[in-house]
């Protein structure tokens, strides 16, 4: 490879706005960028003042997010051309460090897929919508399942009674989150109600992205409304037999979350590619004792790090972004 790219900081503003569109526990995007202009080099900060101390206390969900927007940036700069070198958590004595990236020429390794993706970076939107009760081609899941693979985590598309727990534990857990004060407030901290609320906000997720109220159907929904009444969201029956998919990796450990964010994204924008809608079931991963009976039933092994709604139906709409100056630094 050659020595590091020169990129203006015009260039630099775009790839970070690229990575910050990735998805985030209710939409907290809980990162930084900062980008050194003379070794080229990125570097992803965890924001930690913007966890969840009820659903994410020990920031997993953060980490996912931010690995989300890290797969991000290694598309982006493919797209541009250049080649994304990653290294994670780079310096043990700084927790909010959580990668570099350095840029350069492609090499003969080059994965050659990852600016494929890139159309599918603006694309995506999670969908609290129902889909169509329409299978999944095999060949789709087939792909879908190397993506995830391909970034070091498994992504296995549950069935019949193994599919039913699943839904099962999200339902429990939807229940539990609803009259839970801790998971409450969590909620409301990031939920942005009234046409103010929502026309303003940068962050968090705004009444029009909730999504009509589930009436009937097996989709593992959550209300956004916590249960309190919501302006025009009416109500619908969700698919019967909605199409989960289960990412789990070896390890639960901060590498761990960082690398099952990177193969989320993935999956995530393959999906996207191929006209699935998608959106995300995280209810059950936010109790331990729901949590560990996901794992896989066949081995016992494995940690679930995120339940993957896929199917065919309307995309979901734009959710707000924090201004690219409010997450990124630019140095010499």
């Amino acid at each position: 490879m050659t020595a590091p790219s020169a990129l203006d900081d015009a260039r630099v503003a775009e790839l970070v706005r690229s990575a910050a569109a990735a998805p985030s526990m209710h939409n907290a995007q809980p990162w930084r960028f900062r980008y050194a202009r003379g070794s080229g080099t990125f570097r992803l900060y965890a924001d930690f003042g913007r966890i969840m101390p009820h659903s994410d206390p020990d920031t997993r969900a953060l980490h996912l997010g931010c690995g989300a927007a890290l797969f991000n940036l290694r598309v982006a700069l493919a797209n541009a051309g250049l080649h994304p070198d990653v290294a994670l958590l780079p310096d043990a004595s700084d927790a909010t460090l959580l990668a570099t990236v350095g840029t350069s020429s492609p090499g003969d390794e080059e994965d050659a897929g990852l600016g494929l993706l890139h159309p599918a970076v603006r694309e995506r939107h999670t969908s609290r919508y129902p889909f169509a009760e329409t299978g999944i081609p095999e060949n789709l899941r087939t792909a879908l399942v190397d993506a995830a693979d391909r970034e070091g985590a498994t992504l296995a598309f549950p069935a019949s009674w193994q599919l039913r727990w699943v839904q099962e534990l999200a339902e429990e857990a939807e229940a539990r989150n609803l009259t839970d004060d801790a998971a409450r407030e969590d909620l409301a901290r990031w939920t942005r109600t009234g046409a103010a609320g929502a026309d303003t906000a940068t962050d968090g997720v705004p009444e029009y992205a909730f999504g009509p109220r589930k009436h009937g159907g097996g989709a593992p929904m959550r209300d956004f409304s916590g249960g309190e009444p919501a302006s025009d969201r009416g109500s619908t029956p969700f698919e019967k037999e909605p199409h989960l998919a289960v990412l789990s990796t070896p390890g639960d450990l901060p590498r761990d979350w960082l690398t099952a964010g990177q193969a989320m994204e993935r999956v995530l924008l393959l999906a996207t590619l191929k006209g699935l809608a998608t959106s995300f079931s995280t209810q059950a991963l936010e109790w331990p004792d729901l949590r560990w009976p996901l794992r896989d039933p066949a081995t016992g092994t494995g940690h679930v790090q995120m339940i993957l709604r896929l199917g065919y139906g309307p995309h979901g709409p734009t959710t707000p972004r924090r201004p690219v100056q409010d997450i990124l630094a630019i140095e010499p």
